[in-house]
């Protein structure tokens, strides 16, 4: 009789379903017992997702997740076809996290109000803070405000790309400030690298747009770079009024 290979068989572990893991550790009953705002990221888009995949637990989908994009906002950033591109990311899945991304947004931007009075950096930033978080890309704003220093409407998206006079070009920005009959405006720009140190260029631009605002007598006020929060740093935004970094009138 030939000898023959032995038969070798692969075992792969069977994923732990939610309703067997213990009760203090399930998603449902973690919320109710600690609450909302003292489970983790992954409880919270278990609960999100509802439901895992052949193999693997809806904790296990959401670790994966969070583990994947590395943030909150890098998953938030994320496209429904990049998301999909995770291994029992399917498009319903994919749909839900995006909602509940949007939906946070919203929040946030309505919990600012609809015509804030804008007198600080920190005001400002605010303003545009869950715009700017999701951004992959420069994108300058102009906050425009009335005699009162209130909002006027929503913020002002003047250009799309890397900061430079001739992307930022002051008759575009000030044919908008007249059209809104505004006394003052706030310059805004996002850094997607996360780093709101500004540039060069960024100075520049800044110093132009303050002298054309002085032609047309309404007022730049700041300028705010935005980037990202990061544990070590005592800001996500920098204000180059506050930095001294450019004069304002």
């Amino acid at each position: 009789m030939e000898n023959s290979k032995p038969v070798e068989y692969s075992i792969r572990p069977q994923a732990l379903r939610v309703c067997d893991m213990p009760a203090q550790l399930r998603p449902r009953e973690e919320f109710e017992r600690v609450g909302a705002e003292n489970v983790s990221d992954a409880v919270l888009l278990a609960l999100i997702l509802r439901t895992g995949t052949k193999g693997m637990n809806v904790v296990e989908v959401s670790q994966r997740l969070l583990s994947a994009f590395g943030s909150l906002t890098a998953l938030a950033k994320a496209p429904v076809k990049e998301l999909q591109s995770i291994d029992s990311i399917g498009p319903v899945k994919a749909q839900m996290i995006k909602a509940a991304m949007e939906l946070a947004q919203r929040l946030t931007r309505e919990s600012v109000g609809e015509s804030p009075i804008v007198t600080t950096p920190e005001q400002a930033a605010a303003v545009l803070r869950e715009r700017a978080r999701v951004l992959q890309h420069e994108v300058f704003w102009a906050l425009m405000l009335d005699t009162k220093n209130r909002l006027i409407g929503e913020p002002k998206q003047i250009s799309q790309g890397t900061l430079n006079s001739s992307l930022v070009h002051p008759r575009e920005l000030f044919k908008k400030a007249v059209e809104h009959s505004c006394a003052a405006m706030i310059l805004a720009h996002n850094h997607p690298s996360g780093d709101p140190t500004p540039s060069s260029e960024d100075i520049k631009v800044t110093k132009q747009l303050i002298g054309a605002g002085e032609v047309m007598g309404i007022k730049v006020l700041d300028h705010i770079v935005i980037g990202h929060r990061k544990h070590d740093a005592g800001s996500d935004f920098l204000s180059l009024r506050e930095s001294g970094l450019v004069q304002f009138g």
